[in-house]
């Protein structure tokens, strides 16, 4: 998807240009004639190549539609050089960029801002075109508001002001200033793993307020990937997994670690991924037992997997250990409520259970006495046509003795 065009053809083309001009130029002694023949077919191969290169700087100016609808498109500016590096996802980039508003306005501008490719540090446009650039290229990348700020837009919050206008289409300029792939080696580092899982944790932090949950998601998995004190090397020796940090910094990583996976426990719950939710709590009460927020979310996971009664235990904890919290008083409330009416619907449901069982009973019990009084009817019914059949056949009898 990429404009850049091979320049091999203007470069056949040149190379034989030259080759007829000393070919003919070794030949002017033969013929006046032939010599102008040998000046008009070199000057219409040099117009040719150069018709040839304006042809492919103008190819660079080419827009190209990524997605094919308008909606992301980009152009190159300034060409890399030759064999230049091509960013691959995960990869870490350094890149300069500024992005504008329609009307010229400059809402954002970075100088050597360094993000890892694929993971939405950057507006979700660019994150999509940096892995088609190359180390020194310049271009200009059209964002539609779909893959911009969107509906939302972006504001501060202190003070409350508009950045970026609901539905904005952006321009950016961005340059690929430089690109690595790190290895395990470079990762090793207690600032490295704390800077890279922070930034990560706060850009979910972003998304998440954003209502992306999905994003948010993302990125809180990939800030547990750096708050690791394994290294994840699979070369390293057995028993030596682990990075060699100090106490405290390993007390650090671990307190990132919990409260990022508290956070994800929440935008989990959020898109209504309770199992994982639920998993996301349990590292954090392994460590922490008493841990309000997680007792909460827990309480939250087992209200969405329909356990009231689990969950107002749950609470209830969270209730002693924050007496001052009014929202979870107010869940409390809810939760006792909504154990009440599902109590009540339950008895209602028994009863009308134990109802229709019972009218099932007495139908039952009906159609057994139905049959025992036929029963008897017949009987009688046969008992009354043998005395009058023994009637009739004592008169014939008789009749026909006497």
């Amino acid at each position: 998807m990429d404009v850049e065009k091979s320049s091999s053809s203007s470069f056949e083309d040149l190379t034989n240009a030259d080759d007829t001009k000393d070919f003919r130029a070794a030949q002017v002694h033969i013929s006046d004639f032939e010599t102008s023949e040998a000046d008009v077919g070199s000057a219409n191969i040099d117009s040719h190549a150069e018709a040839t290169t304006q042809e492919d700087e103008l190819d660079d100016d080419i827009e190209c539609d990524i997605l094919g609808n308008k909606q992301l498109i980009k152009r190159i500016i300034k060409k890399a050089p030759a064999n230049a590096k091509r960013p691959s996802r995960g990869d870490l980039v350094t890149i300069t960029y500024t992005g504008k508003l329609d009307d010229g306005t400059v809402v954002e501008k970075e100088e050597r801002f360094q993000c890892h490719v694929g993971d939405f540090e950057v507006v979700q446009g660019l994150d999509m075109v940096l892995p088609m650039m190359h180390v020194g290229e310049v271009s200009q990348v059209n964002v539609d508001q779909r893959f911009g700020y969107g509906t939302i837009g972006l504001k501060t919050e202190n003070p409350p002001e508009i950045i970026v206008p609901p539905n904005a289409h952006l321009v950016y300029q961005v340059e690929l200033v430089d690109c690595k792939f790190e290895d395990f080696s470079d990762l090793k580092s207690f600032d490295i793993l704390r800077k890279y899982g922070a930034r990560k944790k706060e850009r979910a932090n972003y998304y998440y307020k954003r209502v992306e949950y999905n994003n948010a998601i993302h990125l809180y998995r990939r800030a547990l990937d750096y708050l690791d004190s394994r290294d994840g090397d699979p070369d390293a020796e057995f028993g030596k997994e682990d990075l060699e940090l100090s106490n405290s910094d390993l007390q650090s990583l671990l307190e990132d670690r919990l409260i990022v996976y508290n956070n994800l426990a929440m935008a989990q719950i959020k898109v209504g991924a309770y199992d994982a939710a639920l998993q996301s709590v349990e590292h954090v009460l392994r460590c922490q037992p008493n841990n309000p927020k997680a007792l909460y979310r827990k309480g939250r996971v087992l209200e969405g997997k329909n356990d009231t009664q689990g969950a107002i235990k749950l609470l209830q904890k969270v209730a002693t250990l924050e007496p001052d919290n009014r929202s979870v008083q107010s869940d409390l409330a809810r939760l006792f409520i909504k154990a009440r009416r599902d109590e009540h619907n339950e008895k209602e449901m028994y009863q009308k259970m134990l109802g229709q069982a019972k009218k099932m009973e007495q139908k039952s019990n009906i159609r057994q006495k139905t049959p025992l009084v036929d029963n008897s009817k017949l009987k009688l019914l046969g008992f009354l046509m043998g005395t009058i059949l023994i009637g009739v056949a004592g008169v014939a009898i008789y009749r026909y003795k006497y």
